[in-house]
């Protein structure tokens, strides 16, 4: 039996590196689709809308293309000296100002009438069902909801910590489908619902944004603007934010999920029963092996993504592993950091409650080679809160 030429295998090999089998990538329904052309399938009327004028627009301009272009060369042609062809000596017309004038600003008009109607629609924030503040952090949203059914429901959402270990591991082996894009604690709303967006900012500018739903909106420190959407369909759907806002903007989605009334309404009471349970006395004295089971958890949603699961940092991002300040005998040093922020450390005094930011200073100060022995409890935060 012949061997393979040793070219031919290199090539064989490399097709089957390449080839879809090997990398299956799929179409992500409510988030982007493989090899798309065209913009996001439309969840909502607005949506729908800016998608027909995206096409109307298009073949507008192409039909302006051509017309014009096409009168030009019929000119040339027809007109060229080799026919003998004889300029003629007026040196203007007033009916071809006239017309040129009449034409494209009826065009301009038909263009714009459409186009302002959508326009008008989408900032339409009035009479809402649901209203739900997004909040932009490095590299994180926050989702109060503010009015209407779920009022008082709070949480942050951050990218799904197995898909940023992925990443740091360069993406290798099977890729899903939504890659960097799901979440751990996704924007929950109802279907068929009026849902108002407002968004601003803890540090940055952010931009809080789903194709799908047709919206789009900045999200700016000290101001704030607001959007909707009402979902025509129930299911997952993505975006991403859309304002270069440091170096972890890649890893800052937005994912919401669209559910029928009465599973949003279930959704909302167990929001609420588990917020009831999570909330925390400030005044509670821990022990060591319960604040550490809880800072593993605030670690891993809040802190992970930055300083890595094994506490060693990566590029202006500093280590805690082995850390002076982690390992320093003055705890108020650390609870200081992580209260108030320094340089690319931001400031987690409005994201994490007295006792999240305990157990998590405690676990850092008593896990990887830090051996300090040291318990902080939420009294010594909430000490250094006015500080």
């Amino acid at each position: 039996m012949k061997s393979i030429p040793t070219h031919l295998a290199s090539l064989l090999f490399a097709l089957a590196a390449v080839s879809p089998a090997a990398h299956a990538v799929n179409d992500l329904p409510g988030g982007p689709g493989v090899r798309q052309l065209n913009l996001h399938t439309a969840a909502t009327r607005i949506a729908v809308e800016q998608s027909w004028l995206h096409w109307f627009m298009l073949i507008t301009c192409v039909v302006i293309f051509i017309v014009v272009f096409a009168v030009m060369f019929y000119s040339v042609w027809k007109h060229r000296k080799s026919r003998g062809a004889v300029p003629a000596t007026f040196s203007e017309s007033v009916t071809v100002e006239i017309v040129w004038t009449i034409i494209p600003f009826l065009i301009v008009i038909g263009m714009a009438l459409p186009a302002t109607k959508v326009l008008v629609a989408s900032k339409d924030t009035s009479n809402a069902d649901l209203t739900i503040k997004a909040t932009g952090y490095q590299w994180k949203w926050g989702y109060d909801y503010l009015k209407g059914e779920g009022e008082g429901v709070s949480f942050l959402s951050t990218l799904l910590p197995s898909l940023r270990e992925m990443s740091n591991n360069g993406a290798k082996g099977d890729i899903p489908d939504n890659y960097l894009l799901e979440v751990d604690n996704p924007l929950v709303v109802p279907v068929n619902k009026k849902i108002r967006i407002i968004t601003t900012a803890d540090d940055v500018i952010h931009s809080w944004g789903v194709p799908s739903f047709g919206v789009k909106q900045d999200a700016i420190p000290g101001f704030v603007r607001d959007t909707w959407f009402r979902s025509e369909k129930v299911g997952d759907f993505y975006g991403d934010c859309y304002e270069l806002c440091g170096k972890e903007h890649a890893y800052m989605p937005i994912h919401v999920k669209v559910l029928a009334q009465q599973d949003y309404t279930a959704w909302v009471e167990g929001q609420k029963k588990a917020m009831a349970a999570k909330a925390d006395d400030p005044s509670k004295v821990w022990t060591m092996d319960d604040i550490m089971a809880r800072g593993e958890k605030v670690y891993a949603s809040n802190c992970a993504a930055c300083h890595q699961a094994n506490g060693k940092g990566a590029g202006p991002i500093l280590p805690l592993d082995g850390s002076a300040i982690v390992n320093d005998a003055d705890k108020t040093k650390q609870i200081a950091v992580v209260l108030n922020g320094r340089n690319a450390m931001p400031s987690w005094k409005s994201q994490l409650s007295d006792t999240e930011i305990a157990a998590v200073i405690t676990y850092t100060k008593n896990h990887w080679s830090n051996k300090t022995g040291q318990l902080v409890q939420p009294a010594d935060v909430v000490a250094q809160r006015g500080k």
